[in-house]
């Protein structure tokens, strides 16, 4: 029964970032006139592809913090529980990543501009969320086992752990 509420509020609360963020990439989209440079002709089905595969990403990663994490995605309700397994084992910041990735098919998908310079701006601005905020309060929270986590994983680009 845990599970099952954990799962529901996953939804609505992945639902809201999406509603949020797609928002925020239509309304960019407003700029793409006044930018003057255009996507190439078949960047459609391209987009499409990379923003099922960040999708997909993402889901993997709520589905991990659920089951493994006893948690949801969003920050004011993170799983309890450390979460290094499935994509978390190659890189500390799948979901960041998937998101991101997701949002470039986005920009692909609809030829804008404007939303793949909305990416740029997004990742930096997650790197430094990333920096200052996320990795000091999962140090607080899970001490030495997190420590051991930064100094075997990446943050950002992935490599297969050693064995």
């Amino acid at each position: 029964m845990k599970t099952l509420f954990l799962t529901l509020r996953s939804i609505i609360y992945m639902t809201g970032f999406l509603l949020l963020f797609g928002w925020i990439a239509l309304s960019v989209r407003v700029f793409d006139p006044h930018i003057g440079i255009a996507l190439p002709a078949g960047v459609k089905t391209p987009g499409i592809i990379v923003a099922v595969l960040g999708a997909i990403l993402v889901l993997v990663c709520a589905g991990v913090f659920i089951i493994r994490g006893r948690g949801t995605p969003a920050i004011f309700d993170a799983p309890r529980v450390f979460v290094a397994i499935g994509p978390y084992r190659y890189v500390r910041n799948p979901m960041y990543i998937g998101g991101l990735i997701l949002l470039l098919g986005l920009g692909l998908y609809l030829g804008s501009i404007a939303i793949l310079l909305l990416a740029l701006l997004l990742s930096g601005l997650v790197h430094l969320f990333v920096l200052f905020y996320e990795e000091p309060t999962l140090m607080r929270q899970f001490g030495r086992s997190y420590q051991e986590y930064l100094r075997s994983v990446r943050r950002w680009i992935p490599r297969l752990p050693a064995e």
